[in-house]
């Protein structure tokens, strides 16, 4: 799948999301990748966008960092913790196909 689309996954989502979204040639890293397991939202959250790259999360703490006006490449975000691995690779494999990096600016999705 073609999409400019890059994903930032915290550390809420399993892993396995990430790694099917590079199995279908999508631009995914996880905060274990990165090593910063742990770290404040803020910091999740400017890291992604300095990164150009959409965080993927279940943490409703992003909407209120997007409610106050922080900049970011754009937030994705499954409403219940039981959305399954298959779940969030059919609604970001939707979203990337659909949306391009410059629509997903500042903008939230929910799966």
């Amino acid at each position: 799948m073609d999409s400019d689309i890059r994903l930032y996954f915290d550390e809420g989502v399993q892993v396995a999301v990430a790694e099917q979204m590079r199995n279908r040639c999508i631009d995914a890293v996880t905060v274990r990748d990165l090593e910063v397991l742990g770290d404040a939202d803020i910091n999740h959250l400017q890291r992604a966008s300095e990164m150009g790259r959409v965080v993927c999360t279940f943490d409703y703490d992003f909407l209120r960092l997007h409610a106050e006006g922080i900049p970011h490449a754009g937030i994705i975000i499954a409403q219940h913790f039981d959305t399954t691995v298959g779940d969030w690779v059919r609604g970001l494999e939707l979203i990337c196909g659909a949306m391009t990096a410059d629509e997903m600016k500042n903008h939230i999705e929910y799966l």
